[in-house]
C-alpha cells in the first residue's frame, strides 16, 4: 500500500536551525519516536511520510509554533512534546503559558499538560490538592502561583507549612530552638521561594512578614485571611490535622494541598488524604488534580523509577504501606 505524504512549508529561514537542532538531532529523534515515518528537509520544507503521518505532521505544526514564539527546543523538551501529541494534547499552550516571570528575567511554565490543569486549577479554586510523585513540580508550581499571587496584590502574604513528621530521629535530640529542629522539613519550601524570588527577595519577603514559614502544628487555632496557603507533603498529616488545617481557610484567602500517597511517613500509615477525595469531591471551589509519571520533569530516570514502584505496587497489592513507600 503506498505511503500517505504530507508537506509543511515553515515559514522563515531562521526558524530551521533551532526546529531542526544541531546536526538535525530533533529529526533523528522524531524518526527514533516514530520509527515507521521518514522525515525530509529540502529548504524550509519539511516532508513526511510512512506510517503515523497525520500525528508527526501535527508535531512538526506545533514544534514550528513553538519556535515560533520563543521556546527553546532541547531534547528533554521535545520528548515532552512527542508525548502530549500522542495523548492528543497541544504542547504550544501547555509550553508558552506563563505563570511567573521569576527572578533573572527565568520564565516559570509548566511543561505538561497535567502541569497546565494543575496550575489553571489553582487560578480557578479556593482549595487545590496536587497530588502525585516525586518531580512533577507539584510544589515549586504551587510556590510560583502564590509569588504570583503576592505580587499582583491579590493576597497579602503566603503560608508555607508541612508536617514535621519524625523519620526514625525525634525532633527534641536535634539541636537549636523549635524553628531551627524543624528548619530541614521546610527547607524544600524555602528553596522554591528562593527559585522564584532569589535568596535576598526571600530574606526580605520573610522579615516583613509577608512570607510565612511555619510547622503545620502552628497554624491550630487561627484564622488565615487575604493568605496564600500552601500545605507541603500533606500524606504525612493525620485525618485530624487535615481537618484542622481546612478550616483554617479565611476569607480572600486560597491553598494548595500537595501530597504523594506512596510515600506516607506517619506512624501507623493512617494518612490524611487517604479517602479525601470521596469526602470532598464535588464541593464548589475545591479541586482534585491528579499528576503522574508523564508529568515527572526530572532526569527521565525519575519517570522510570516511578513506573518501576507502580508496577511492583500493581503485583503486589497486599503488600504493607512501608514496604511500599522505601
Amino acid at each position: 500500500m503506498a505511503s500517505t505524504q504530507v508537506k509543511i512549508e515553515v515559514p522563515g529561514n531562521h526558524l530551521m536551525a533551532p526546529l531542526l537542532g544541531t546536526h538535525d538531532e530533533h529529526l533523528r529523534l522524531i524518526e527514533a519516536a516514530f520509527p515507521g515515518t521518514r522525515v525530509v528537509v529540502r529548504g524550509n520544507e519539511v516532508v513526511i511520510d510512512g506510517d503515523d503521518v497525520g500525528e508527526v505532521a501535527r508535531l512538526v505544526d506545533e514544534l514550528v509554533t513553538l519556535v515560533q514564539r520563543g521556546e527553546l527546543l532541547e531534547p528533554a523538551t521535545l520528548g515532552r512534546t512527542i508525548d502530549m501529541v500522542r495523548a492528543h494534547e497541544s504542547p504550544s499552550e501547555v509550553l508558552t503559558a506563563e505563570v511567573l516571570r521569576a527572578g533573572r528575567g527565568k520564565s516559570v511554565k509548566p511543561k505538561s499538560a497535567g502541569q497546565k490543569r494543575y496550575v489553571d486549577a489553582i487560578a480557578r479554586n479556593i482549595v487545590t490538592f496536587g497530588l502525585g510523585p516525586a518531580g512533577t513540580g507539584k510544589s515549586w508550581l504551587a510556590v510560583a502561583m502564590a509569588v504570583q499571587a503576592l505580587q499582583a496584590k491579590t493576597v497579602d502574604r503566603i503560608i508555607l507549612t508541612r508536617p514535621a513528621v519524625e523519620a526514625g530521629e525525634r525532633l527534641g535530640f536535634l539541636p537549636g530552638d523549635l524553628m531551627a529542629k524543624v528548619d530541614p522539613y521546610l527547607r524544600p519550601l524555602y528553596d522554591a521561594l528562593n527559585d522564584m524570588v532569589g535568596t535576598e527577595g526571600s530574606q526580605r519577603l520573610l522579615e516583613r512578614g509577608a512570607v510565612e514559614v511555619a510547622p503545620l502544628a502552628f497554624m491550630r487555632g487561627r484564622t488565615l485571611n487575604q493568605s496564600f496557603i500552601i500545605l507541603d507533603e500533606a500524606q504525612n498529616t493525620s485525618p485530624e490535622q487535615m481537618k484542622m488545617f481546612l478550616t483554617r481557610i479565611g476569607f480572600g484567602s486560597r491553598a494548595v494541598v500537595t501530597g504523594d500517597t506512596t510515600q506516607v511517613d506517619v506512624q501507623g500509615g493512617g494518612s490524611g488524604l487517604d479517602g479525601l477525595e470521596a469526602t470532598l469531591g464535588g464541593i464548589e471551589g475545591l479541586s482534585f488534580v491528579h499528576l503522574d509519571r508523564r508529568d515527572v520533569v526530572r532526569h527521565r530516570i525519575v519517570a522510570d523509577i516511578v513506573d518501576a514502584y507502580d508496577r511492583a505496587s500493581a503485583a503486589a497489592p497486599k503488600a504493607g504501606r512501608s514496604d511500599r513507600r522505601r
